[in-house]
């Protein structure tokens, strides 16, 4: 009976897979529903389901498919990736990213060459730069306003000073076009944190020229992306592509300390998102 009712269940998942293929949204979306029906824990029915809602745009419903998928399975990377996306599209920036990480943190871990690890990357980059620009502006905002009522206040006082003080009017000019320039400097120098600079080297992969994602180091001690370094072993073959040395996949290894010092800079540079 059991098995019966899983046999049935996955036929509706097939016919389900076939509506999505014909862009019968509605169709595959009561497939799917009738697949959980039958068997309410398989996750993949709960994802499939929500593919469906984001074609559709309907966020609200991909958020609950994929909450209750995350909750069957924590490591199901659709369902983390999904639920990013639509927390983002709810205007829940902060929930949506750390769901975006998380998906990629998983998806890098089951298969680092996947398509979806690329498309994972590319969201949380746009989700993690749109964030930049947000911040970035009301910072701006801030300075500005911050920079005008310093000067007002600067000005108001010199002129306070010159009406009651006979004499040195010079010395007391002089000295408030100082304070201003150096209000002047202080302002700028803040300002240079969200102003693009040229991102070091040892931060770039030396193929793709890219910020790292995910850096991996070979036996050569030369650091590299690990995706872009797989398939160069995988079609090219099994050599280190600057030192021409044999290197096989086995032989690659996490670079943590670059990692960190990328997510460090990331974190201090949003714009870098947008770089790539």
């Amino acid at each position: 009976m059991v098995k019966g009712v899983k046999v049935q269940a996955e036929q509706l998942k097939q016919d389900g897979n076939l509506y999505f293929k014909k862009n019968r949204l509605g169709a595959a979306i009561d497939a799917y529903t009738e697949a959980i029906t039958l068997c309410p824990k398989v996750v993949v029915y709960w994802t499939n389901r929500a593919l469906c809602h984001r074609k559709r745009n309907d966020w609200v419903r991909v958020e609950e498919d994929c909450r209750k998928a995350v909750q069957l399975d924590r490591n199901s990377v659709k369902g983390h990736y999904m639920l990013g996306l639509a927390l983002l599209h709810r205007e829940k920036y902060a929930e949506g990213i750390k769901e975006l990480q998380r998906s990629l943190d998983l998806g890098r871990g089951a298969d680092p060459h996947s398509y979806i690890v690329e498309e994972i990357w590319q969201e949380l980059a746009r989700a993690k730069y749109q964030e930049w620009e947000r911040d970035s502006t009301q910072r701006s905002w801030d300075l500005q306003n911050l920079k005008q009522s310093c000067e007002v206040a600067l000005k108001e006082k010199h002129l306070r000073d010159v009406t009651q003080i006979e004499g040195f009017i010079d010395e007391f000019t002089d000295t408030t076009s100082k304070q201003l320039e150096a209000l002047n400097s202080v302002f700028s120098k803040a300002a240079e944190f969200d102003t693009p600079v040229e991102i070091p080297d040892y931060l770039c992969c030396r193929i793709t020229l890219d910020i790292f994602r995910d850096p991996v180091i070979a036996p050569s001690g030369i650091t590299y992306e690990r995706a872009v370094i797989l398939e160069h072993l995988e079609k090219v073959g099994n050599f280190d592509p600057i030192t021409r040395e044999h290197l096989s996949p086995s032989q690659l290894v996490q670079n943590l300390a670059i990692k960190e010092a990328v997510q460090a800079f990331l974190q201090k540079h949003g714009w870098a998102y947008g770089m790539d």
